[in-house]
Formats: structure tokens, sequence, C-alpha cells
């Protein structure tokens, strides 16, 4: 199936533009990372107890909040699905419990015995988590590890199929793709949980896939190109391959945004997530991966050149004699 027939765009035109464009949203997921302290962790990650409660009316934030401040310092309330769920979720940080001496247990006790005090109307618990530090601890080093032992097998699988530079460019458009979608996570106010780094596991494979796929339509091209540019070489590629990378990006898509709206909260952050990643492989494998193999590729000619020439210095100038040459 081809949606365009005979595609012409100058991709590599706007790369320049294109980087830009990416450095200016992570900077801007950064900064603002920075300036709430850091990622915001899930109790996966961070430890501590969550309780999610179903009132039989409708309660508003303001008043389970109020219900719940006796129980520490800091206690998250936010609604969990849908507002005619009448769900909420309260969570209460490991370190407020460690700073109170109570157990993790002791804390979800005590957040529905405020509640119930509160005179607010009755309600069940839907669900119950309970993570100590130590594990949270140890889930955060394992999916550090995990994502880093699949950039670098990554990098060395490119490095030998294709040239190192084609390598670098996949593994820098892949870095793109979690620091851009860790950006839209931080804009959005999603907390770090297992779900969440599971889909960026899931990114990282999907954003190299496709970037392999106009890194093979390069290096056919490459052969029966000889003596085109790089440039022209790789633009040709990727208007070739255009179509199969948009209707692979456009069904993927469509999937993953029929779990966001139906798969319910659970699913919620796992499918934004994925969403992101899409859009941004997509995006950096037809203007990121490329510009970096381009520019990297013209680097070592230009090294391989001069390495060449340097040493002897043999080369005359135009409009000068040669050492040693005698005038006609």
């Amino acid at each position: 199936m081809q949606i365009f027939k005979t595609p012409n765009y100058n991709f590599i035109r706007w790369r320049w533009q294109a980087i830009a464009l990416s450095v200016l949203v992570i900077a801007a997921g950064a900064a603002m990372m920075v300036a709430r302290g850091g990622m915001n962790l899930g109790i996966d990650f961070s430890g501590g107890t969550i309780v999610v409660v179903q009132f039989d009316q409708a309660v508003g934030e303001d008043q389970v909040r109020r219900a719940v401040t006796g129980v520490a310092n800091e206690v998250g309330v936010q609604q969990f699905g849908e507002s005619a769920d009448r769900q909420w979720l309260i969570r209460l940080p490991q370190t407020q419990g460690v700073e109170q001496g109570a157990s993790l247990e002791e804390g979800a006790r005590q957040i529905v015995a405020s509640l119930q005090k509160a005179g607010l109307p009755s309600f069940q618990v839907i669900s119950q988590e309970l993570v100590g530090p130590v594990i949270g601890a140890d889930l955060q080093r394992r999916g550090i590890y995990a994502t880093l032992a699949s950039i670098l097998a990554i990098t060395v699988y490119i490095g030998i199929r294709f040239r190192f530079s084609f390598a670098i460019g996949a593994i820098v458009a892949t870095l793109h793709d979690i620091f851009v979608t860790l950006a839209f996570l931080t804009f959005f106010g999603y907390e770090m949980s297992l779900n969440i780094v599971a889909a960026i596991m899931t990114i990282t494979g999907y954003s190299v896939n496709d970037t392999i796929v106009v890194f093979d339509r390069v290096r056919e091209n490459m052969r029966g190109m000889r003596r085109e540019p790089l440039e022209d070489v790789v633009n040709t590629s990727v208007n070739q391959t255009l179509s199969r990378t948009i209707i692979t990006a456009g069904t993927t898509f469509l999937a993953v945004l029929s779990l966001y709206l139906f798969g319910g909260e659970v699913l919620r952050g796992f499918a934004f997530t994925m969403l992101v990643g899409i859009i941004s492989g997509t995006y950096s494998t037809i203007f990121i991966a490329s510009a970096i193999a381009i520019l990297l590729s013209q680097r070592r000619r230009k090294a391989t050149a001069a390495g060449v020439v340097a040493p002897g210095k043999s080369e005359a100038r135009p409009g000068r004699k040669a050492p040693g040459a005698r005038a006609s």
C-alpha cells in the first residue's frame, strides 16, 4: 500500500530546525523537572501506601484532602478514573510513615479511619498497594539497568550491521525519544511507574526498528548511487520508505489511542507514554537519526581527507608552482 506515489520531500533540509525543536522540548522538560525537585516517582520506585476508595455519593477533592490531612504532612489526593466513578486515589509517601514510626499497613488503616471520622458519604476500598523502600529502590535500579542494557545491545547490533556513524545516529534518535517522552510525562504530571518503564522499553525497540528500515534502504541505495552525495542518498531513502513509516506509525497510534481512551486509569500512563513515543519515534527516524548519521559521516570523510593530505603537504595550490618545478 502506497500513500505517496512519488514522494520527493527534502527532509534533510530541515534537519537543523528539527534538532533545535527537540533540544527546546528536552530543555523545557529538564527545567520543569528541576523546578519540581526531580522526576515524579510512583509508588513502585519511591515506596509508600496507595489507597483507592469509591464513594457512594459525589465528594470534592477538598473534602477528601481535609479528611486525611492529619495522617501525614504531605498526603497526595487525586481523582482516579472518570468523575462519574467517584473514585479517589490517596497516597501516603514512605518517608512520612517512617517519620511517624508507623508501618505501611498502619498508614493505610489511618487513611481509612480518617475518612470515616470526617463524616463523608459511605465508601469502600477498591484497591490498596503497599511498597517498601527497599523494594522501590531495587525496582528503580533494575529499571535503569534494563534501559542501559537495551541501548548497549542496540549499539553493538547496528554497529556490526551498518557503519559506526549509523549506529550513533540510531542511538541518538533512541535517546531523543526517551528524553522527549520523559519531558512530556513531566509536562502532564505522570508518575514514573513500572508500566511507564515498560512503555519506554517498548518505545526503544519501536524507534530502532523504524530507523533500521530507513538505514537498510540507505545501504541498498548507496550501491547504485555511489557518486551521489550522502545527503541525497539518505533523503531518497527516507522518501522511499515514507509510506511504510506512516502506515506503521498510524496503525500503532490508533491501537494505542483506543487503549488510552478505553483501557481505564491503570493503563492510562502506559498508553500516554506509548502515544508520545510513537510520534517522537517517527519524527526522530525521519529527521534526527538521518541527520546525525550524515553529520558524522561528513566529519569522518573530512578527517580522512585531511589525514591523507596533511602529512606530506604535497598538493600544489592553484596559481602556485609545486616545489622543485621549473618554469617552462
